[in-house]
């Protein structure tokens, strides 16, 4: 069994076995869409780097948006692919993911690693294969944030209207697949509560990998802004991160790109700057440089934060999901019990009155480091192989 651990840090996992259990058995990943580098693609690279063999499929590929290590694999794209302006709008064909997935061949798999938060973990494996499934979250819309996606004020009242139904078989459907699944390994506890909730399986708990070797702290200085590193989607809740840098007058920088952007750029002030993506070397600058990361959603585990730490930066985070498993309050940040403006504003205002120790925090974030991940889940894929092989 994968062990969860104490909130703050994770239990240190063995060494990898130099002759994996899965040698000379065909391995698929599935993963739910290739668009950007977020923290579900960093978790498929990752993935990428323990099995080197593995081909991709995927509802949708967007070329040039992902590293080289997921870029040079045989990626296979759905009939999604295909639809007008994909790339760009995959998420308007949401209604035709369940069908889109379906429809992937995985006759020759012996074993199907899935990567989901949406609609990969339901891919129809053989019956001789074995579906171990690294689930970042059930379906979000679907389940417990259809307002946050698809409130009047977003999509209007008759879409909304129509929409309820539509995610409400999504969510059944969700719920029915999850038995294609012969393991679910979730992110963070918070998320297997959720797998436990809608799915009613049992899921060990792994947390993701974070490249502390390379996000490391620079010289100490801060510019005296701060950070929010987010895909611009509703769930974020990245309007309370706007607000509260108003209210407690400070400079806020915003790395990432999304379909709530032009909304966002609408409601921020004068001291908001948005920079959209960043390449990886940038975006480590802008957490050195930051006085603290901000994140005003429930993550359901949150690399960002991570990252952030890793680079001897504190984060501001609210006080549940998968942040309040990483975040310790009052050494590598402040934890926020109120989701309100005037809350994340306080925090930010006492941060920066208080003084944090930044080789602390970046030891902290060194348990959070890819060997972990790695020798944790080739430990993962052996069990669920024996078990297999025992039936």
């Amino acid at each position: 069994m994968a062990r969860s651990s104490p909130p703050g840090r994770p239990v240190a996992e063995p060494a990898a076995s130099p002759n994996p259990p899965w040698a000379g058995l065909r391995v698929v990943l599935a993963h739910d869409w290739l668009t950007g580098m977020r923290g579900g693609e960093k978790v498929l690279a990752a993935l990428c780097r323990l099995f080197p063999d593995a081909d991709i499929v995927t509802l949708v590929h967007a070329r040039g948006t992902v590293s080289p290590a997921i870029a040079g694999r045989r990626i296979r794209t759905s009939i999604i692919q295909r639809l007008p302006g994909a790339t760009r709008l995959y998420r308007h064909y949401l209604p035709l993911f369940p069908l889109a997935i379906e429809l992937f061949d995985l006759d020759g798999a012996d074993v199907v690693i899935s990567t989901s938060h949406c609609a990969a973990k339901a891919v129809l494996p053989t019956g001789r294969a074995v579906h171990l499934s690294y689930c970042h979250s059930p379906m979000r819309y679907a389940w417990d944030q259809f307002d946050a996606y698809f409130g009047p004020e977003r999509v209007g009242g008759a879409a909304r209207a129509v929409l309820r139904p539509v995610l409400a078989g999504l969510a059944r459907w969700d719920r029915e697949t999850a038995g294609r699944v012969h393991r679910f390994v979730a992110n963070s506890r918070f998320v297997a509560g959720r797998i436990a909730r809608y799915y009613n399986r049992t899921a060990l708990v792994l947390n993701p990998p974070v490249n502390t070797a390379f996000f490391t702290p620079g010289d100490g200085a801060s510019d005296r802004y701060f950070l929010v590193v987010s895909a611009l989607v509703p769930y974020k809740r990245l309007e309370v991160a706007l607000d509260a840098a108003a209210r407690a007058g400070v400079r806020l920088r915003v790395v990432g790109s999304g379909p709530d952007e032009a909304r966002l750029r609408a409601r921020a002030g004068p001291m908001v700057e948005f920079l959209g993506s960043l390449d990886d070397a940038a975006l480590r600058d802008a957490y050195r440089g930051a006085t603290a990361v901000v994140l005003p959603g429930v993550e359901d585990f949150g690399i960002v934060p991570v990252e952030a730490m890793a680079c001897g930066r504190p984060v501001i985070a609210r006080a549940a999901g998968g942040a309040a498993e990483t975040v310790v309050p009052g050494m590598t940040g402040l934890l926020v019990q109120d989701d309100t403006a005037d809350a994340f504003a306080d925090a930010m205002d006492a941060l920066t009155r208080r003084p944090f120790d930044p080789v602390a925090i970046r030891a902290h974030a060194e348990a959070y480091g890819a060997e972990r991940f790695d020798a944790g889940f080739a430990r993962i894929v052996g069990e669920t192989l024996a078990e297999a092989r025992a039936c």
